[in-house]
């Protein structure tokens, strides 16, 4: 009989199956129904790669490792934490871990260490749209789910590309297709995915909210705004309306680079569908304005009504597996856990539940500002846990030289060779997918259970497991007595009770349940159009382009973009090992627009030298007519990608704005 489990790789989370030597997909799962990428078929091998970490290792004075026990390991973490103030200590996870592993991690840290700069990888990656959700919903609530895309007629993706980084899904889309629907991508990039739309915008990088504006204001000029919606439902629309009525549409328009007729025959599309669904990920979250661009779009469901129906509303796709597992736990230092803040009622009812009073009462420091207490001196330990912040996150110079201030460095990971070994003084072997077991959330709210498919590692741990033998060692023998992951997840059960209103209850769900199946939480949660605001109304907030982010300059005349390929992953520390995932896209090259090479004299193949203010790079160029005019992509499979990008956050989000950096490009 075949085992039954999830893939490890994108916010899709698709079923698949163990049948004796490989991976196939789970045909009655409702997320693929049978269908799975080239990344999540060949997963099986990413366990056996001979880069696997397989036993713990301790920084030698002359910086070499030696590997050591894991009683020696645990004592050594738990002496650093005893001797270190609470708020001079950061955890750094992943949305890579379970949701037991994130549960243990979190309840450590903010429960019993008493530090709430608990944050993961995901603050890079949809932070931007939990906060947008946040302040019109009064929660972090995504309201659509993938199947919603059979009962749509328009779909709208702005700064997505889901042929490269969510393929069953596109798959589904284009399934859709067939039977109607019809699909618009607002992308700098034609992209594959802006390649199968029935319209393509090539957006001015950076004019997001300017467009969106535009739609919003055509909307109230023609009447199509749902009125009545607006008003029993929704705050703030008569701010709204006198604020959009005097946004400059011809300039708006222009800043776009987008014509009339582009602008005309989105709004045709808009119009002629009754059913919408807009679907957003890195290229509207990862920017210094992030918050504000998600908020835009938003707006235009508000606006129209389109929302909490089904075929109907705003879909933000988180990129990593359990980005939303991560989410629900408390794994963002700007949330306790299962959605509750720092607030004293919320404080108070965690305590009570986890039986401590060591919580402290306001947020924690978020991934970057890690990085920038390390600057000042401010961070004696910092615990990374399936992340390589080294390689992700922005101003890498920067990061390099914050982190060699760090006194004691903790890398807790499954293989061998990221970019922040070099920076760790601890190294733990953790337990990769298919050696463990656990839950996670897709970016729709459905849970499924991950099995272990093969023998763990003599020597390799879970992940919560290795946050729970820190807790014993530190002497809170009770609250991290955990058999396994199911006596986690069970415990995490009881304590959703707690989440407002029980909108995210999980008390009467059946483990067994899940083995082979999913649940989806927090269905028609806003049931009769009642948020979770103070008024159960939601609230349609004006925001306008501050241009906030990286200016192009006589000297660096280009927008420099990242993103995602369809067969890598991150760095490819797993995925490039595969000789069938190996042979396909490259992870290295810079794609420039052809007339930009033709001015430059650069040839397709040709090696180039592209710099920033941080730094400068070597890389082939890939000459396409698929990309604006002043625009540059790099895939983030290259590892020295944040050599170039800035630091630039979101004030709201704290998320990096990887998208906007002005850059040059040279002939070597």
């Amino acid at each position: 009989m075949n085992i039954r489990s999830v893939c490890g790789y994108c916010g899709t989370g698709c079923g698949i199956e163990f049948d004796t030597d490989r991976l196939i997909g789970t045909i009655d799962y409702p997320i693929n129904e049978g269908m799975v990428c080239a990344k999540g078929v060949s997963e099986l091998h990413t366990i056996e790669t001979t880069d696997r970490l397989l036993r713990p290792h301790l920084r030698k004075e002359d910086g070499d490792f030696i590997p050591i026990d894991w009683d020696l390991s645990i004592s050594s973490i738990a002496h650093h934490i005893r001797f270190s103030d609470p708020k001079r200590i950061g955890i750094y996870l992943s949305g890579q871990m379970l949701s037991e592993d994130y549960y243990v991690a979190n309840k450590l840290g903010k429960g019993f260490i008493g530090t709430n700069n608990v944050d993961t990888n995901s603050r890079t990656c949809m932070a931007s749209a939990v906060v947008a959700y946040q302040k019109v919903f009064g929660i972090d609530y995504v309201p659509v789910q993938m199947q919603d895309i059979d009962h749509c007629d328009l779909l709208i993706l702005v700064g997505a590309n889901t042929a490269d980084a969510h393929v069953v899904f596109n798959n589904k889309i284009q399934r859709a297709k067939k039977s109607g629907l019809t699909t618009i991508v607002i992308d700098p990039r034609r992209t594959e995915t802006a390649q199968q739309a029935d319209l393509h915008l090539p957006i001015r990088p950076g004019t997001d909210i300017d467009f969106l504006s535009l739609v919003a204001r055509r909307i109230i000029d023609d009447d199509r705004a749902d009125v009545q919606y607006l008003e029993k439902h929704v705050n703030g629309y008569v701010q709204y309306l006198r604020k959009i009525k005097k946004i400059p549409k011809v300039k708006l328009l222009k800043r776009c680079g987008l014509t009339a007729a582009q602008f005309e025959a989105f709004m045709t599309l808009f119009y002629a569908n009754e059913n919408i669904i807009s679907a957003w990920t890195m290229g509207l979250n990862q920017s210094s304005q992030g918050v504000d661009k998600n908020l835009s779009l938003i707006n235009l469901h508000l606006l129209t009504g389109k929302i909490n129906k089904r075929g109907n509303g705003p879909f933000s796709l988180t990129g990593q597996p359990n980005a939303m597992g991560g989410r629900e736990v408390g794994g963002l230092s700007t949330t306790l856990a299962v959605h509750l803040g720092f607030d004293d009622e919320s404080i108070k009812k965690v305590s009570e539940f986890w039986q401590t009073d060591k919580i402290a009462d306001k947020a924690g420091l978020t991934a970057f500002e890690m990085i920038e207490a390390a600057e000042r001196g401010e961070l004696d330990l910092l615990i990374i846990c399936h992340t390589d912040p080294v390689y992700h996150l922005p101003n890498r110079k920067r990061v390099e030289a914050a982190l060699k201030k760090v006194p004691f460095i903790v890398e807790i990971n499954a293989y061998d060779n990221s970019e922040t070994k070099s920076f760790a003084h601890l190294r733990l072997p953790a337990a990769p997918w298919g050696e463990k077991e656990g839950t996670q959330t897709n970016m729709d709210r459905t849970i499924t259970r991950q099995e272990r498919l093969t023998r763990r590692a003599i020597d390799c741990k879970p992940d919560w497991e290795i946050f729970a033998m820190i807790g014993k060692k530190l002497g809170f023998q009770k609250a991290f007595d955990f058999e396994d992951a199911a006596a986690v997840f069970k415990e995490y059960q009881e304590m959703t009770r707690l989440s407002e209103r029980g909108h995210l209850d999980l008390s009467d769900l059946d483990q067994g349940s899940l083995r082979g199946g999913a649940y989806v939480w927090g269905k028609q949660l806003f049931e009769n159009d009642e948020y979770f605001t103070p008024d159960r109304r939601a609230n349609l907030i004006y925001v306008q382009n501050e241009r906030l982010s990286e200016a192009v300059s006589v000297t660096h005349p280009f927008i420099l973009m990242t993103g995602r390929t369809r067969d890598q992953w991150h760095s490819g520390t797993k995925t490039a090992f595969v000789d069938k995932l190996r042979k396909h896209r490259p992870l290295s090259f810079i794609e420039i627009n052809t007339n930009d090479a033709k001015e430059l004299k650069i040839s397709d193949g040709e090696r180039v030298k592209v710099s920033t203010k941080r730094g400068k790079l070597i890389l082939q160029a890939q000459v396409t007519d698929a990309i604006r005019e002043k625009t540059l992509f790099v895939p983030i499979t290259e590892r020295r990608i944040n050599y170039l990008t800035n630091d630039l956050l979101d004030p709201y989000s704290k998320q990096p704005d990887y998208n906007h950096n002005a850059a040059k490009v040279e002939r070597l």
